[in-house]
């Protein structure tokens, strides 16, 4: 085929913002991609294009992203346009895998233990320092610890900074930072902050294999950029030298992610960062409704999108009493729902906070509709999995010979798991470990072992035939036919501790990405024993 015949067949499904940005194929390249406007198709496009024409080598493009879901994303769709040999990774995957391949050439000892899970640790600590180790605290605590590490601060600068309540008193705090990371220098443990961190020590402070990862990758491309953090743009920076092959994509609309670290900034100053930058806006949605869209608009006006879709589709604000009955009603009309015909994976309730979403929970219970709540790190929790993880990782120290497929297959038979049977959660859930091996394509254990590390990390839970209870946060990336808003009350959404004028913008920019989130109808409610959130009000749209 030849390479006119080959771009037509890409670019037939392309409108012409997207063949624009597609066809860019040498950086710096800024993408501005707005909800639903198809950026993951333009990326991949682009990707594919260069590869065609011969810009590109495909071994030598690197394709980073901030979430796990959004790089299998774009790993399946390159892999549909036979751009299969693109490394596909997430930050921290791809950091991992650099320290773990250079540290034994360096120290002759292989990389310190990744830990998955900071809370037993931090447990240990405040246990250490007399302080009741409570689940709050604990989860206080590690969002604290994570945004130093990703903003790159000091513990010093990050308290004469930090509008938000420390849970300890600054000396306290300090004592409890100085005392976790001692804790894990003494076991040889390293979390994925860590990872990150060595990672940029090593290649800034040994040329010969900071040459070996700039001569390996050559074209970059970073998906989700309104999310990046400083220390992920240090590493960035890092692997780019003083290139310039790069190509951004992301919205500003859709920042969500401040509080652990990220940074918008570096997206909306691209240009100014690089002075021969191409951006360029992707403002069509091919997502949702004309009336969704137009309430997106009212929520961010600044940076309007235009609606492709004719279907005309109203969302629908309502008031109910309490909690109770709002959830009450809210699992009526998905039962009315599933009786028209829809599917129960297109239907999802959203809230602002996990607590909101209990009586939503209990509600589906008593009527007997299969659910999923995201988020909330069960999938990872379950018996069944904790022991896979246990055994995959212990494949490391063994003398297993058969090939990946065989051992992975062995372990979870012993688990329970049969070819054939009734195929319930926990055969699911063991099938898991399968699925993931086939869709990543290796027969190499450390990546294989990096994968399911990383999907922990990021709470990259399979999703099932289900009506899915989730966060805001836990949504972004995802899109249903239909959607409902719960608990649109001040003080739950806008968050009552968003009290700065950039904590108040972000929490606009959370409702639009709710809103943005539905395709087909897009219902939002409120409780009347709770003043009505500010959102509501504001847009005149309140019962």
């Amino acid at each position: 085929m030849s390479s006119e015949n080959a771009s037509s067949r890409l670019f037939a499904d392309l409108d012409p913002d997207q063949v624009a940005a597609a066809t860019a194929l040498h950086g710096p390249v800024a993408i501005i991609a707005a909800a639903g406007s198809g950026k993951t198709r333009t990326v991949s496009h682009r990707i594919a294009h260069g590869i065609e024409t011969g810009a590109y080598a495909a071994n030598r493009v690197f394709a980073l992203s901030y979430t796990n879901r959004a790089a299998a994303e774009l790993r399946s769709r390159l892999r549909g346009l036979g751009a299969r040999d693109v490394a596909v990774r997430t930050f921290h995957s791809a950091a991992l895998a650099q320290l773990q391949f250079f540290w034994p050439q360096l120290t002759d000892s292989f990389a310190p233990k990744l830990i998955t899970n900071k809370a037993p640790l931090i447990h240990e600590v405040l246990e250490q320092m007399s302080i009741q180790p409570t689940a709050l605290l604990k989860s206080s605590l590690q969002a604290q610890v994570e945004l130093i590490r990703y903003s790159m601060q000091s513990v010093e600068d990050h308290l004469a900074k930090s509008h938000s309540d420390l849970a300890l008193s600054p000396e306290r705090f300090i004592e409890f930072f100085q005392g976790f990371e001692a804790l894990k220098q003494q076991r040889k443990i390293i979390d994925w902050e860590d990872a990150l961190l060595l990672c940029v020590g090593l290649l800034r402070d040994q040329p010969r294999m900071l040459a070996h990862v700039q001569q390996q990758y050559r074209f970059f491309t970073v998906d989700e950029y309104q999310d990046i953090s400083v220390l992920q743009q240090s590493l960035l920076e890092t692997w780019l030298g003083d290139r310039q092959e790069l190509c951004v994509v992301g919205d500003p609309r859709q920042t969500i992610y401040t509080f652990a670290g990220a940074r918008s900034d570096f997206l909306t100053d691209f240009s100014s960062r690089y002075e021969s930058a191409q951006v360029f806006e992707l403002t069509r949605n091919y997502r949702s409704s004309q009336e969704i869209v137009a309430l997106a608009n009212r929520v961010s006006p600044d940076a309007p999108i235009e609606a492709v879709r004719k279907v005309s589709s109203k969302p629908t604000f309502q008031a109910f009493n309490n909690a109770a009955v709002e959830a009450i009603e809210v699992v009526s009309s998905i039962e009315a729902l599933l009786g028209d015909g829809n599917q129960k994976g297109q239907i999802a309730v959203l809230s602002r906070t996990n607590s909101q979403l209990t009586p939503v929970e209990n509600a589906l219970k008593q009527a007997g509709i299969d659910y999923q709540v995201r988020g909330a790190g069960r999938f990872f929790k379950r018996p069944e999995v904790v022991q896979g993880m246990g055994a995959m990782r212990a494949l490391q120290t063994s003398t297993a010979t058969e090939p990946l497929f065989i051992e992975v297959s062995k372990i979870i038979t012993s688990l329970g798991w049969t070819s054939v049977g009734v195929k319930n959660e926990k055969w699911s859930a063991l099938n898991w470990f399968i699925e993931v091996l086939e869709e990543i394509e290796t027969e190499n254990l450390d990546e294989y072992l990096r994968e399911l590390d990383e999907r922990e990390r990021s709470g990259h839970e399979p999703l099932r035939d289900a009506v899915m209870l989730a966060t805001v946060h836990g949504t972004k990336g995802l899109e249903f036919d239909n959607v409902f808003l719960i608990g649109m009350n001040q003080g739950f959404f806008p968050i009552g501790y968003a009290k700065t004028p950039q904590e108040q913008a972000e929490e606009r920019r959370l409702f639009y990405v709710a809103i943005t989130r539905a395709k087909n109808s897009l219902a939002i409610s409120h409780r009347l024993d709770k003043p009505a959130s500010e959102f509501i009000t504001l847009f005149g749209t309140h019962s």
